[in-house]
């Protein structure tokens, strides 16, 4: 460890400055210790805080002592801490820090000890400046006379410290009062706060920081238990060669790539001396290997980082800046919905600083707007025509409110902030399904991050098994379990089991696992009644689904559809006395159904009498996968496609995964509506997985499907009849889940569902379709009696008698008053 002492020029000491000399001893040639540690070291002659006459910077005066500004060994302020002070402390009354993951903002002590958070300490030192309040050239001793004013150059009109980029921007260093975007000081950083928090280093077991101790100090000191800004920043140190360190006691950036869980100071960036946060060392974030992705000049000089600096070196600063722009939350760059780069001021808009790296326009890395670029554009999406309501202003979620123990630790929100009992309360961030610090870029959430895969997205090439299990994205984010008291459709979960947490390396993949293990327990968190006390109303927000859209004008309770029952996997079998009229009993194979999100269906291609693998597209059409297989919400969810797929365009490096935005209706990847199926919409949502050709036209006679006769693809056979086929017709229209299999509608049986007794009979004795949102959309179709798939005839299908006309089979489709021979 080497460090060289530092000198004054040699015209300081003259008889006249025999006090900058004294001071400067003290001041000018204590060595520090930083990453490069030969180049760091006290040197304030040389830095921006020499405002004499021979400092380095723009501001500066004609003053030749160094030290005066600050310091005097007589007549110093006396309601000052040490050092012999001489400028007067500042009245102004502040506005603090606040966060609800802030726990030492939530200790009374806090917002007592000081007068309701305001700063103290050597923090009031560093504001006498900062704050915009007192003029730099302010001081009380000089040359023997009291309350003086050097005249210093550079500064604002009124001799206040300049306000650099402007005093709204996160680029200046004229805090002012309102210190809300600027990192919290001046409160007690012991153990206790750190286990309050979660991802605070113990000072009690951590080298390097802590109060003052026998033998060397701490390098983050935090005197009488408090962090100040000096517990970070030495006011006197030298900037090294072609970076600037900001003052900064350790080191600005990363070194080496962070391995923890230990703070090494010759490597580790400064943050961490302080801050653990679970999951950052291995994520996508810090991954050398990962995020490589270089800065461009512009955007690197307006931060003051290094040109062509990585990602993974910049650390916390690409998200973060201890003094960031007036009305961000959480220290986050660039944050605000301010239209001005860089941004004044503005309202908290969270996506705002994910976009400098994750959109094609914000030309903060190079290659940014390349179609090769391996950082998704996810701002693109946000701009679709239906999105998540990511920009509702104010924003309301507020990670860290949850009623669990260390709450911010995981991100986790109040239910009453996710909207239950408020429904104004609904939007989104960034922050509701990722958590930057723990993402990693595996398929899988559980993989080794030490070997990155090409993208953090799950794998939907043909060939490999499909499944729900959470993908590197989603890893380490919160979520819920829906926990069931009923199979009966329309019964919501009766409790949700909370999972959160940063899983292990190999950690388990079962749903009951403590940690998010699955998608949909991200998207449940909002989409049940964990997150509303009712489905909310569509058009509550802007880029929404507009109210009547396919005659829907409440959302659906999610959770509620997607229950898989184990007692409705498979096909089971059930006898209905007197079903069928003349029939007399009959064996009905009637049972919930349900696309795979929470569970397989158990229908494989034997159960479905025989089906072929061809009536799905890849990926889907693995024979032996059929039926055991499982999805994403985000499979049907997301930015359009190509017809026929699900993959995002322009593949792996092209659009984004996930349920950000498209510019179709409910964010779907195609569109829908009671045409689908008919010709022209070969590219609607339900045609990305099931084959339009098979179910939708007469060429798919031949290929045997559940609906068929033990000869022919019924689907096929109707097409024929009709001259087309439109899937609302016989399916239900928010095809989560339902009651009956095949998501078939049964219009002999319509319920609570579409607001009428169980068993009431509709569209008795007319030819025009039904039509009741949510679930009834165009519907035609009658069910007697539910055939085992691969056994249908014609006798299933008709009215079950009054107030229906009684008729059933052929003769009820093609003849009777209720014929659907053409319907509409």
């Amino acid at each position: 460890m080497r460090f060289r002492p530092s000198f004054l020029p040699p015209k300081i000491f003259t008889p006249r400055v025999v006090l900058s000399a004294w001071i400067s001893v003290l001041c000018v040639s204590a060595p520090v210790f930083g990453p490069a540690l030969a180049d760091r070291f006290a040197d304030i002659a040389r830095t921006k805080h020499n405002l004499s006459v021979t400092g380095p910077g723009d501001v500066r005066s004609q003053e030749d002592r160094i030290c005066v500004f600050c310091h005097t060994p007589h007549a110093a302020n006396d309601k000052a801490p040490p050092p012999l002070w001489n400028r007067k402390l500042s009245g102004a009354t502040y506005r603090p820090y606040e966060s609800s993951s802030f726990d030492a903002g939530k200790r009374v002590g806090w917002l007592e000890s000081a007068g309701r958070g305001q700063p103290g300490g050597a923090s009031k030192l560093c504001l006498s400046c900062h704050d915009g309040t007192v003029a730099l050239g302010s001081v009380l001793v000089l040359d023997g006379r009291q309350n003086q004013n050097i005249n210093v150059s550079g500064t604002a009109p009124d001799g206040t410290i300049p306000e650099g980029k402007g005093a709204s921007t996160g680029f200046t260093r004229r805090l002012g009062v309102d210190l809300t975007n600027d990192h919290p000081i001046s409160f007690t950083f012991d153990d206790r706060l750190a286990a309050e928090d979660g991802e605070l280093r113990r000072p009690s077991s951590t080298p390097e920081l802590g109060p003052p101790r026998p033998g060397p100090d701490p390098e983050l000191p935090l005197t009488d238990k408090q962090l100040q800004c000096t517990s970070c920043h030495d006011p006197h140190v030298r900037d090294v060669v072609a970076e600037n360190i900001k003052f900064l006691r350790l080191n600005r950036f990363q070194e080496i790539p962070a391995v923890g869980p230990f703070f090494d100071k010759r490597r580790d960036q400064i943050c961490l001396g302080c801050h653990e946060k679970e999951g950052w060392v291995d994520s996508a974030h810090a991954h050398m290997s990962v995020a490589n992705e270089t800065y461009t000049a512009r955007a690197a000089n307006l931060r003051e980082f290094p040109v062509s600096a990585q990602v993974w070196r910049i650390g916390c600063l690409n998200c973060h800046d201890a003094h960031s722009v007036p009305g961000s939350r959480r220290l986050l760059r660039e944050a605000t919905d301010s239209v001005l780069t860089p941004k004044v001021g503005g309202q908290s808009a969270i996506e705002e600083g994910c976009y400098q790296c994750h959109s094609s326009t914000d030309n903060v890395l190079n290659g940014q707007n390349g179609a090769t670029s391996s950082v998704p554009d996810i701002k693109q999406d946000f701009q679709s025509r239906r999105r998540m309501p990511i920009d509702e202003r104010p924003e309301v979620h507020d990670i860290g409110t949850g009623s669990e123990p260390q709450p911010g630790k995981d991100f986790i929100e109040s239910r009453r902030l996710l909207g239950r009992g408020n429904d104004r309360n609904r939007h989104v961030e960034c922050t509701d399904c990722h958590n930057p610090h723990r993402v990693i870029r595996n398929r899988i959430f559980n993989a080794s991050p030490t070997v990155p895969d090409i993208v953090g997205t799950r794998d939907r090439t043909p060939g490999v098994p499909q499944t729900n299990i959470a993908s590197g994205v989603l890893r380490g984010s919160w979520g819920v379990e829906p926990v069931y008291g009923s199979p009966r459709f329309l019964d919501p979960p009766v409790v949700f089991s909370v999972k959160r947490g940063n899983p292990p390396v190999g950690g388990s993949t079962l749903a009951s696992a403590p940690w998010v293990t699955r998608e949909y327990q991200v998207c449940l968190k909002c989409h049940s009644t964990y997150g509303y006390t009712r489905p909310p109303e569509l058009g509550q927000s802007r880029g929404g689904t507009p109210p009547g859209t396919n005659d829907v004008r409440r959302y659906t309770d999610q959770a509620m559809e997607f229950q898989a029952p184990p007692g409705d996997q498979g096909e089971p079998t059930t006898v209905v006395p007197g079903s069928g009229g003349p029939g007399g009993d009959q064996v009905s194979a009637n049972h919930r159904s349900w696309h795979p999100v929470i569970a397989a269906t158990g229908r494989t291609l034997a159960v479905r009498g025989g089906a072929d693998a061809n009536l799905w597209l890849p990926p889907w059409n693995q024979p032996d996968q059929i039926g055991v297989q499982t999805m994403y919400c985000s499979d049907c969810h997301g930015s359009e496609t190509a017809p026929g797929t699900i993959i995002p365009q322009g593949g792996e490096h092209g659009r984004s995964w996930g349920p950000h935005g498209s510019n179709n209706n409910f964010i779907l990847k195609g569109g829908f509506t009671a045409r689908t199926g008919a010709p022209g919409t070969e590219g609607d949502i339900c045609f990305k997985c099931h084959s339009y050709q098979n179910y939708a036209t007469p060429d798919g006679d031949g290929v045997r499907s559940g609906f068929s006769n033990g000869e022919e693809n019924l689907h096929a056979f109707h097409a024929d009849k009709i001259g087309r086929m439109q899937c609302t017709w016989c399916h239900v229209a928010v095809p989560h889940g339902w009651k009956n299999k095949a998501l078939l509608v049964n219009l002999n049986d319509v319920g609570p569902e579409g607001g009428l007794p169980p068993g009431t009979q509709v569209r008795n004795n007319t030819t025009a379709p039904y039509t009741n949102g949510p679930y009834y959309l165009g519907a035609v179709l009658k069910v007697v009696t539910f055939a085992p798939s691969g056994d249908w005839d014609d006798n299933n299908c008709g009215s079950v008698g009054p107030p229906g006309n009684g008729e059933t089979g052929k003769d009820w489709m093609k003849d009777s008053s209720e014929n659907c021979a053409n319907p509409p």
